[in-house]
């Protein structure tokens, strides 16, 4: 490679390992249970009715979905408790079949307080966890690149950022008011507060983590008449500002960084920020009581997708923009059936099933989600133990379509876009399924 190239080549070079570590990263850590990166089950009563409750004004589980149920009930509650989720990813390439190395077990809060404060106002307070999850490739999954770039002195980098670790822990602190307008219509608003507790993410190149904050708002509303209800529930996109370190793992960077005085490339850990934009969340449901003990409920969910437009890391020393990269996902729908059965005064059985749309084009494809439309199988109980304390358990089967993704380009990081993502380097046979167990107990007052 001639001198008068090596600072062109450097720049590609640090253009391509932030690619590595962002958009193919943090707003996109692989998740099993809904389009995207969203994980629905916020109560264990939705996991056990595939989240079909948004309009369902009887069970308390409901209120995660519809805070406007609250006003329905006459006692205060709390409810708390976990979902734990078993994730199974796989992919074959040309290396061979390989599998993800993640957590085999993650671990979810849920918590739902409500409390009346007179015959018109109630306030209620959740705590879960919508969006995140985890997957890690091995090194040597993907089919090996054979760009290199050479440092001034003499060292060869091979440019292969292939994802390894992805980690994404997000947290949802939802206050709300509810109010009740008569005997059948209610309407509640709140706030969504979300703590990015932890994202990790890594490529064969590069090492990015970090943490942040960022806010939205939530509408519903819930009417029932006879056997019927009707609700909806609305959550804004929201955008966290994330702010941690980006590090380059090979040594021979941070080298050439010293070398040239911090004129040519990036220093070889250094702070960063980006915006990660959380979709809008639609929900609109019609429940019908067919007995006094027998109910069935059809809910329609829309995730705004398309409001995960892009990427824009800055270099929070300088204020430069390090990269803007597009990701153009598509708004996805799912199609949830939930059934309620009262075997008992205090025993309550539920059943569900649903259908997710996958959200990601093949042009932005990444493994690191290895997204697909998939089937939700769910049951669950419900046992009164006293007047008091109530104790709820769930299971859910998620069941991916496989992906056989080929590649719409190849790979080539001196042509743009050089984005990894979509194209033949991450080719392979993707596979997923999870399971999902949930408990929670609960006391009303």
């Amino acid at each position: 490679m001639k001198p008068t190239h090596i600072g062109c080549t450097v720049a590609r070079f640090c253009r391509l390992i932030l690619i590595a570590s962002t958009s193919t990263g943090i707003a996109i850590t692989n998740t099993v249970q809904a389009s995207g990166f969203a994980v629905p089950e916020i109560s264990v009563a939705g996991l056990g009715t595939a989240n079909a409750l948004v309009a369902n004004a009887d069970d308390p589980g409901a209120f995660a979905f519809n805070p406007a149920a609250m006003v329905f009930h006459d006692r205060n509650s709390i409810a708390a408790g976990g979902l734990f989720i078993g994730p199974d990813f796989s992919v074959r390439t040309a290396n061979g079949r390989q599998e993800s190395q993640g957590a085999d077990w993650l671990v979810a809060p849920m918590m739902q307080a409500a409390i009346k404060l007179n015959d018109h106002w109630w306030a209620g307070l959740g705590i879960n966890a919508p969006f995140g999850l985890e997957t890690r490739w091995a090194t040597g999954t993907f089919e090996p690149l054979t760009f290199t770039t050479t440092l001034p002195n003499g060292a060869e980098i091979p440019i292969s950022p292939q994802p390894t670790q992805s980690k994404l822990e997000t947290i949802d602190i939802v206050p709300t008011l509810s109010y009740r307008v008569n005997d059948q219509w209610s309407l509640s608003a709140g706030a969504d507060i979300y703590w990015l507790k932890s994202a990790q993410l890594n490529s064969s190149l590069t090492d990015l983590s970090g943490d942040g904050t960022g806010w939205g708002f939530n509408l519903s509303t819930l009417y029932q008449q006879g056997p019927w209800s009707l609700g909806a529930n609305f959550h804004s996109a929201a955008t966290v500002k994330v702010t941690g370190k980006f590090r380059p793992l090979n040594q021979n960077l941070a080298a050439l960084y010293i070398q040239s005085g911090g004129l040519m490339g990036l220093p070889p850990a250094q702070s960063a920020e980006l915006d990660l934009n959380l979709p809008w969340r639609l929900q609109l449901g019609a429940r019908y009581k067919l007995t006094p003990k027998l109910a069935v409920e059809f809910d329609w969910t829309r995730m705004g997708w398309s409001e995960f437009d892009r990427i824009q890391v800055e270099s929070r020393d300088t204020g430069q923009v390090l990269l803007e990269d597009r990701n153009q996902w598509q708004d996805a729908s799912a199609y949830r059936l939930g059934v309620t059965f009262k075997l008992t005064p205090e025993t309550l059985l539920r059943f569900g099933y649903a259908y997710d749309e996958n959200a990601q084009p093949d042009d932005y494809f990444s493994a690191r989600v290895p997204d697909n439309d998939r089937q939700l199988f769910s049951l669950g109980v419900s046992q009164q133990l006293s007047d008091t304390w109530r104790i709820d358990a769930g299971y859910t089967f998620v069941m991916f379509e496989d992906r056989d993704f080929d590649g719409v380009r190849p790979y080539n990081p001196y042509q743009a876009p050089a984005d990894i993502n979509g194209t033949t380097a991450i080719a392979g046979e993707y596979q997923s399924q999870a399971h999902l167990i949930g408990i929670e107990v609960s006391m009303s007052f």
